[in-house]
């Protein structure tokens, strides 16, 4: 009679290997998931604390950069440093405008020669009014000339009148220039020396001259 043959025996370890294996990955996958969300809120949060400390550094950066310069034009055409500085504040919004970016045009200085000017819009202040205009403006290789063409003007004046701005070179400190400025119809904006003396004080450009 033959025997039969006995079966082996099943283990049943398989399943359990799964489940285990499935927990597993469900775990780390739940800790990636939160390690994302931490991160990613720090990131936010890191960016929302920094960036007015980085529009402040961008604002300190400009005016160092404008403040050796404007310090040596002093030296050869008696401009008043903060003046200068103050007002490139002011025409070119720290340097950003357009006709700033790209013409290097820091005060809004107009031109006549279509070979070096650039036409664009601008505001001006006419019967108590602002009013939207396109006016001829300099246009500049670099922004030194700009300074260095602003500080000219006040020494030579205008075609029509070649002492224009002598009270603004002769003014013995920033809040008498601002005035002086507005005086010489520099600016048609009538709260134009106000906006220079509150730059001028707020940024301690006063320390240049």
């Amino acid at each position: 009679m033959a025997q039969k043959k006995r079966k082996k025996p099943v283990y049943q370890y398989k399943p359990y290997q799964r489940k285990r294996r499935g927990c597993l990955h469900f775990i780390i996958g739940s800790f990636i998931v939160v390690m994302v969300i931490f991160f990613g809120t720090l990131i936010y949060l890191s960016e929302s604390v920094s960036s007015p400390i980085s529009t402040n550094e961008k604002k300190e950066a400009f005016i160092i950069r404008l403040s050796g310069y404007a310090q040596t034009l002093q030296e050869e055409y008696d401009v008043l440093p903060s003046i200068s500085i103050a007002q490139a504040i002011l025409e070119s919004n720290w340097g950003t405008s357009d006709l700033s970016v790209e013409n290097n045009n820091y005060y809004g200085i107009k031109g006549s020669d279509p070979k070096n000017t650039v036409n664009m819009r601008t505001k001006e202040y006419v019967d108590g009014e602002w009013i939207e205009i396109e006016a001829p403006f300099r246009k500049y290789d670099d922004w030194r000339e700009s300074m260095k063409d602003h500080a000219l003007l006040f020494v030579n004046g205008t075609n029509w009148n070649p002492d224009q701005y002598q009270t603004v070179l002769e003014a013995e400190d920033y809040k008498e220039a601002a005035v002086a400025l507005s005086k010489s119809g520099y600016a048609t904006d009538p709260t134009y020396p106000d906006k220079l003396i509150h730059l001028i004080e707020q940024y301690r450009l006063y320390q240049y001259d």
